[in-house]
């Protein structure tokens, strides 16, 4: 099934509960894997100490 907003999923749900019929939702990420693990490798980078790249906003756009 594909329930289109949060109340049909809120529903099938609660149906496949009460029928005692197992049920898994799959959300999914709306953003890119590899684009994902960039981010957290940054982010871990980051807590580690480690230097990030230097933007000059001052001639970003030329």
């Amino acid at each position: 099934m594909h329930p289109t907003n949060k109340e049909q999923a809120a529903a099938l749900k609660a149906i496949a509960k009460a029928l005692k019929v197992a049920f898994e939702s799959d959300k999914g990420s709306a953003y890119n894997p590899a684009f994902v693990a960039k981010i957290l490798a940054g982010e871990k980078a980051k807590n580690d100490g480690e230097k990030g790249l230097k933007v000059d906003v001052e001639n970003l756009w030329k």
